[in-house]
């Protein structure tokens, strides 16, 4: 059976430096995805939209392991997107204004009749509250620059301004949404070790 480490595979997506920031071209791949907004911190729906879309990719990836493709790999981990209509709302605190979309990359070969069949399988077995609510899309972000934050989520601010502060010394503008790509099971790991790559496109 043949095994994928996508996160080795995609090393220079997935496992960026913490010490310095990274320009990358991050190519078009699809997503399992939910939109949503308010404070993900208290907002129901953002905890909604995680519990229905982890069982999803679990259960394409178990499909595929027995499948005829027969092929093992790990699920990747959780990803958001994060803006606001007033993006003021991202250093005033407010983040009952914050608009996001969760999603889970998923590998070339996943197909969307794979993703109907999951999708009646999860509704058959857990029927979480967001099911419905999953759209299967490619996403193509291109040029972005990107690092590792270390710690906590509140404390982003400076590694935000550093990736921020790269692309413009690039001669380049921010394009797009700010992204985030969670490593650590916040659930089980200090948040002093929580590793989050902090990605923003840029043209």
């Amino acid at each position: 059976m043949e095994k994928i480490d996508y996160k080795k595979k995609l090393k220079h997506l997935y496992q960026p430096s913490a010490k310095k920031v990274e320009i990358v071209e991050v190519p078009p791949m699809n997503f399992l995805m939910i939109d949503g907004e308010g404070d993900p911190n208290t907002s129901q729906s953002f905890s909604d939209a995680i519990e229905a879309l982890f069982p999803l990719a679990y259960t394409l990836k178990f499909m595929v392991k027995k499948g005829d493709l027969a092929i093992d790999y790990g699920v990747l981990p959780l990803e958001a997107l994060w803006w606001a209509d007033d993006m003021a709302a991202f250093t005033t605190g407010n983040k009952d204004d914050w608009k996001w979309t969760v999603m889970i990359m998923q590998p070339e070969f996943i197909s969307r009749e794979m993703v109907e069949t999951a999708l009646k399988e999860v509704a058959r077995k857990k029927n979480p509250l967001a099911l419905p609510l999953v759209r299967f899309e490619s996403f193509h972000e291109g040029r972005a620059a990107q690092t590792m934050h270390l710690g906590p989520f509140s404390e982003e601010g400076p590694t935000i301004e550093q990736v921020h502060l790269s692309i413009k010394e690039n001669g380049s503008q921010r394009s797009g949404k700010h992204h985030e790509i969670y490593l650590s099971d916040t659930r089980r790991a200090a948040p002093e070790k929580w590793k989050t790559i902090v990605r923003q496109p840029m043209t």
